[in-house]
């Protein structure tokens, strides 16, 4: 049986996934406004196998990954796992589906910084995913613009939600999103990666 962090129904948690390669201060800035602002109980930190979208020939074994994020994000209602892989799912759709079915009652949101929302609609089975949980979406430098207009932004519609509501949305039956703004780091895994290659 794959084993999860702690839960309960009724409780309120934020699911944020990433390879992490590395963790940096934007992650923290998403996970910690996200915290706040939708006033979750527990955050789970998701150390995902790899992204589908993109190439995972050079990324870290997942343990090292593992070691750290959970090193990196040390807060008490933070929780670093890598269920994902134990159990062998490849796309959040299929992450998504397993946690609602294995933790009836519990009022999940899922959780991403404002560049992966611009490219959302690449994933697969977004709107799958969209219309299980709520989406709850944190600025991130250079995706303003094409988070809040971009093809994901106008298929929620009327369903997405004024920032004030942030607080209620894991009570809102999705589908359901929220944009968050507020403090930003323009550091990226990325750049990161760049900057020790090539300091």
């Amino acid at each position: 049986m794959i084993k999860l962090p702690p839960h309960a129904p009724g409780m309120r948690i934020g699911l944020f996934g990433g390879s992490f390669n590395p963790p940096h201060e934007g992650h923290r800035l998403v996970v910690l406004t996200a915290l706040r602002r939708a006033r979750l109980d527990a955050l789970w930190v998701m150390v995902t196998p790899g992204n589908p979208l993109k190439d995972a020939a050079q990324l870290p074994p997942l343990a090292e990954r593992f070691a750290k994020a959970e090193a990196f994000f040390r807060h008490p209602r933070v929780k670093v796992t890598d269920f994902e892989t134990l159990l062998r799912v490849r796309y959040s759709w299929q992450t998504v589906d397993f946690l609602a079915r294995r933790a009836p009652g519990v009022k999940f949101v899922w959780v991403m910084g404002a560049d992966n929302l611009a490219s959302f609609h690449r994933w697969r089975r977004w709107r799958d995913i969209a219309k299980i949980m709520p989406i709850l979406v944190v600025d991130r430098p250079g995706s303003t613009h094409r988070a809040a207009f971009g093809v994901v932004s106008r298929w929620f519609g009327r369903q997405r939600l004024p920032e004030a509501q942030a607080a209620r949305l894991c009570d809102r039956r999705p589908p359901a999103l929220v944009l968050l703004h507020g403090p930003r780091s323009p550091l990226s895994s990325t750049h990161l990666r760049a900057r020790r290659h090539f300091p």
